[in-house]
């Protein structure tokens, strides 16, 4: 079915943009982490600094307008020059002084990588099949994990070996690859509207307002961003790991088997996966972190059990995922899509504040880990709840 979709060539070249531009940005998110963790900043300021990728997610009623108002050509080739020059003014960065600064690029970076993901999401129910789109979404998320496997670890070997600024330079000569494959693709799927940006917000509010379903299915899929626990992973290298590997080894490899999970796990259960048993997915990933939150102590034992941790991950956000796409009406994609990124990223930057915040008061690592298991959990319950209540409108689309 993956070979399927790729035959079409907009496919195909959106899959090559996104595979340049994700591995790249692994290469720099791993120098960002080394970087201010050898700056010795605290937990909350690692935590902070963890936000600055989800924040731009809460400017969702006006990102969402932007996207429905322009051409989605023209409108995402200038996110992506926006993404290569806020990467490469990570170079400026040398002291503990210049974090806000940092945060700053990272927020404004991550804001265009949020209205590019907007529209490419918007665009994709409009341009392939939908008995399709669950495969387009899973084909999305395997690139991503590839991508992160292959990207973590071998930024994790870049900053090790060649340095941190390196590492971004790299992440800046694939950005430009992506761009110039981008400028190749020829597609005008919508023209931009009359409509004001304020009009398109009101619409977009009353439309959800006007869906409840839709709002649980938001709310559904954002439980999978319990699995935002890069800070996590930060702080068990610095306490636990970095004794027995360097950090930025550690954080490449730890992140780059959970992204082995990522990938396999979609190929393995994605056919199998559907309406009538999602919550036994979401009960199992609960339970592999709770696994983890017991052997988390030993770096090797983590290391393997990350494979786990990952193998549910992808099916649950790309099933949950195609369900808001699926229905909802195609004139207001862009602001769905971006109120779901809102409420999906309010929920990483919670667990991410969670995290620093749970340590600094003196919460051991694992009890913070199992919290995030239990949420898993809640949330296979709060999934069957709405399966029971609201069977009749999965069963009109479910894939």
């Amino acid at each position: 079915m993956y070979k399927k979709i790729l035959q079409n060539p907009l496919i195909l070249r959106l899959s090559l943009v996104q595979l340049f531009a994700y591995f790249g940005a692994w290469f720099s998110n791993v120098a960002i982490y080394t970087m201010i963790l050898q700056f010795g900043v605290d937990s909350i300021t690692n935590a902070i600094v963890v936000s600055m990728y989800a924040l731009p997610a809460l400017l969702a009623p006006l990102s969402g307008a932007i996207v429905d108002k322009f051409e989605f050509k023209r409108f995402m080739i200038m996110m992506l020059i926006v993404e290569l020059l806020m990467t490469l003014f990570y170079l400026s960065i040398g002291d503990i002084s210049q974090v806000p600064l940092l945060m700053f690029f990272i927020f404004v970076r991550m804001t265009a990588a949020s209205l590019f993901f907007q529209a490419e999401m918007s665009l994709l129910p409009q341009i392939v099949e939908k008995d399709t789109l669950k495969y387009a979404n899973e084909l999305h998320s395997i690139i991503w994990s590839v991508t992160f496997a292959l990207g973590m670890a071998l930024g994790g070997i870049s900053v090790d070996k060649l340095g941190i600024e390196s590492t971004i330079m790299i992440d800046g000569g694939l950005f430009l690859l992506a761009i110039m494959i981008f400028s190749t693709i020829k597609f005008e799927m919508k023209k931009e509207t009359t409509q004001s940006i304020s009009t398109l917000i009101k619409e977009g509010f009353f439309y959800l307002k006007g869906h409840k379903a839709l709002l649980h299915l938001i709310m559904i899929h954002a439980a999978v961003a319990l699995t935002s626990f890069d800070a996590l992973i930060n702080l068990l290298t610095d306490v636990e790991y970095k004794h027995i590997i360097a950090i930025p080894l550690a954080i490449g490899w730890l992140n780059a088997m959970r992204a082995v999970g990522l990938m396999f796990g979609p190929l393995l259960i994605g056919k199998i996966v559907n309406h009538l048993n999602l919550h036994y997915i979401f009960v199992l990933q609960g339970i592999m972190i709770l696994i983890w939150a017991l052997i988390e102590h030993s770096f090797y034992l983590s290391l393997g059990m990350m494979f786990f941790i990952g193998f549910f991950t992808t099916t649950l956000w790309s099933y949950t995922y195609t369900l808001i796409q699926t229905h909802t009406e195609a004139a207001y994609l862009g602001r769905v899509v971006a109120y779901n990124d809102m409420i999906f990223m309010m929920v990483s930057i919670m667990i991410t504040m969670f995290i620093g915040v749970a340590f600094k008061l003196g919460v051991s690592l694992a009890f913070i880990t199992a919290t995030i298991g239990i949420g898993f959990i809640v949330a296979g319950g709060y999934y069957l709840w709405f399966k029971r209540g609201f069977g009749e409108f999965l069963e009109s689309k479910s894939y």
